[in-house]
């Protein structure tokens, strides 16, 4: 047994097609996610009992009791007896999977600090539709609901600004808003991308179906994209998942950092991260 400290990486949608819709109501997706080198940290030590503390920026808007995903990810693993310290740094049901990236990394953290089984897909799965994907925490096209995970050729890296106005955006009302939920899929991905500009090209192509819907329930997200499309050297302004955080691609660092620093002096009350985006696959 031994202590271990993880970082729960944000999972950000770099493009999100609706393609359905299953009798049960779950929505069928076509999405490729990365994991930009920014999240949340939990630390795992070893204990006589299991518990949870919550701390960090965002610390106060979750609760450690019973259904929060930390602790549900646990009572999947028989044995689980440790002290897990969440440091939630990314903002609550933003769209950046957060809380199934703390799941995931609680998994991982107890099978390493205790040696314990990680449980079967379905019980991952089962655990939220974003779970799998944080597991692996690698590029990965998603499709299905969630399960159907294939990871996908090396990316070029590149950096990414996040930003979140600090508005909620409840996912079933965007759903709702949806005027086509059976839209046309990626396609075929390309074999490899040459260089950072040919990956933003393509996913100039490409598309968040939820983007416009969650626009004009929250428009502050539109506020959002448009100032984040203005930096200088963003390639790509968009929303990831359901919002209501929205994301610009940059080449290199430097111009990422500008942007971070000017967005955060124009809108102080918003959450703004700079971050790489690394093929760690």
């Amino acid at each position: 047994m031994r202590d271990v400290t993880l970082l729960a990486q944000a999972k950000v949608n770099l493009c999100l097609h609706v393609t359905g819709r299953r009798p049960d109501g779950y929505h069928m997706l076509d999405s490729l996610v990365v994991f930009p080198g920014i999240g949340d940290r939990l630390s795992i030590e070893p204990s006589s009992r299991l518990s949870l503390t919550i701390g960090g920026p965002f610390g106060l808007d979750l609760s450690a009791d019973a259904d929060n995903l930390v602790l549900r990810a646990a009572a999947l693993m028989p044995g689980a007896a440790a002290a897990i310290l969440l440091e939630k740094n990314l903002p609550v049901a933003s769209g950046i999977g957060g809380g199934s990236a703390d799941a995931a990394a609680a998994l991982l953290g107890l099978h390493r600090a205790l040696d314990l089984p990680l449980p079967d897909a379905g019980a991952v799965l089962a655990l939220g539709a974003d779970v799998p994907v944080c597991l692996a925490a690698q590029p990965t096209r998603m499709r299905g609901i969630g399960e159907v995970l294939e990871p996908v050729p090396a990316l070029p890296p590149f950096w990414m600004v996040l930003a979140n106005p600090g508005i909620a955006c409840p996912t079933p009302l965007v759903f709702r808003r949806l005027e086509k939920v059976h839209n046309p899929g990626l396609g075929t991905l390309p074999d490899s991308f040459p260089d950072t500009a040919a990956l933003f090209d393509w996913l100039a192509g490409t598309r968040n179906d939820l983007e416009a819907p969650a626009v004009a329930l929250v428009p502050q997200i539109g506020v959002a994209l448009k100032a984040l499309a203005g930096q200088a050297g963003c390639r790509l302004a968009r929303m990831s998942g359901s919002g209501a955080t929205v994301f610009g691609l940059f080449e290199t660092m430097a111009p990422a950092l500008a942007a971070a620093a000017a967005l955060r002096s124009a809108h102080p009350g918003w959450w703004v991260a700079a971050a790489p985006v690394k093929d760690e696959g």
